[in-house]
């Protein structure tokens, strides 16, 4: 039997409605009587009021049928609980032939199977007497994906060109919902823990970016997150119905990403399906900065993600410079990465590509890391200093006054 969970609010509850206005669960009562311990409102409370507790009560159970078969299940769970207590099994890395459930807040749909014959995210959506489930999606299915916040941008992001950025908006940009990281400091988390958007198939998703594009004169598309990646099925055709959609010689397709699962494969495949441009993340060199930046406490699986973010970094200029834009993106914040790391950060990648663009990110207090302060403008420029000291070219980096750029002080 798997561990079942309720949640309980704490005396920390601030009565901020984020997990009402973002979470889309059907047991945030006062009382949490229906909770199905899915723990989406436990991530998303920016004040941490929530906590998952064990059930220790006695289950009335239910009959739900599991690819033909009938199980009797706890009557209080999700899906994925009853998949689990089937013998399914779930990773937080797409691996093995395993379940992939990493956002777990219902935004990314990788968990996505059917229940009652519509595609729904096994991670959030709760049992009901008589559900069927199946487990086995057809191999041409329309692959579904919560999107939202188009909008136009005049700086762009890590895989943005530096020498564009600022320069009214150059691009158009869409932010996808779930996010394999908990980074505390989080700067869109009510993007990555939202599950009440709208699920788009990749061809509306593609319809509306390109009217985007027309509508603010810009040859450039972007997608970040959230975690953009996750959804493979997903990405890969919105790229391609993107693609044929922006068949112009100018259409240029932009990815963000924090590369955590981007495997050499998954690269050939966005590259082959038409992204012009883009922009690892990598959020440290060592693990126990990665951990302390990304909030992923399993010491394994960091490390499997950070060594997967710096090895599709290397992929990329070892087999696509040239062909593809790639702008790399550091953390900094003195209290999460120490300058000497951002040195070593630089001796690394001059050691993959020297030319390559570096953009530094100013970490700064927002979701539930506001006790940390915002690099200063001269921390940046020690910063700025110090990536360019290490034999880098081409650095960028963002301060509370517009960039440090490789050949202006500032600009905006």
């Amino acid at each position: 039997m798997v561990d079942l969970f309720y949640a309980e609010r704490m005396d920390k509850c601030s009565g901020c409605g984020a997990c009402k206005e973002i979470i889309s669960c059907s047991c945030l009562s006062m009382d949490m009587s229906d909770c199905v311990g899915c723990g989406a409102c436990y991530l998303a409370c920016p004040n941490m009021a929530i906590h998952l507790k064990p059930r220790k009560d006695e289950f009335e159970e239910i009959k739900i049928k599991v690819d033909g078969e009938i199980l009797y299940v706890p009557k209080k769970i999700t899906v994925k609980r009853a998949l689990e207590i089937a013998g399914f099994k779930f990773s937080k890395f797409p691996d093995n032939g395993e379940f992939f459930a990493p956002c777990e807040s219902g935004g990314c749909y990788s968990c996505a199977i059917y229940v009652n014959d519509k595609l729904k995210p096994s991670c959030i959506t709760k049992v009901a007497e008589g559900m069927e489930i199946k487990t086995k999606i057809p191999e041409d299915y329309e692959p579904r994906r919560l999107v939202h916040g188009w909008m136009g941008h005049p700086v762009g992001g890590v895989g943005t060109p530096w020498w564009i950025k600022g320069k009214g908006y150059v691009e158009a940009a869409v932010f996808s919902c779930g996010c394999n990281l908990r980074c505390p400091q989080c700067q869109n988390w009510t993007t990555t823990y939202n599950s009440k958007v709208q699920a788009y198939t990749p061809l509306k998703a593609a319809e509306i970016m390109t009217h985007f594009r027309k509508y603010y004169g810009v040859d450039r598309m972007a997608i970040s997150g959230g975690e953009c990646t996750l959804n493979r099925q997903w990405l890969v055709k919105y790229i391609k119905e993107l693609k044929r959609l922006n068949q112009d010689k100018d259409a240029r397709l932009h990815i963000d990403t924090n590369a955590t699962i981007l495997t050499s494969r998954y690269i050939d495949e966005l590259v082959e399906a038409g992204i012009t441009d883009i922009g690892p993340d990598l959020k440290g060199l060592y693990v126990e900065t990665f951990m302390k930046i990304t909030g992923i406490n399993d010491k394994d699986l960091a490390e499997k993600y950070n060594k997967t973010a710096w090895q599709a970094f290397k992929y990329l200029i070892d087999n696509y410079k040239g062909k593809v834009f790639i702008g790399v993106g550091i953390p900094y914040n003195k209290d999460l990465i120490t300058l000497e790391e951002i040195a070593k950060i630089g001796d690394k990648i001059r050691s993959i590509d020297s030319e390559v663009q570096v953009c530094a990110l100013d970490y700064r207090p927002e979701f539930r890391r506001r006790s940390i302060s915002r690099p200063s403008f001269n921390e940046m420029v020690d910063v700025w200093k110090t990536l360019k000291g290490a034999g880098l070219k081409t650095v960028i980096c963002q301060t509370l006054y517009g960039h440090i750029g490789p050949d202006r002080p500032a600009f905006h």
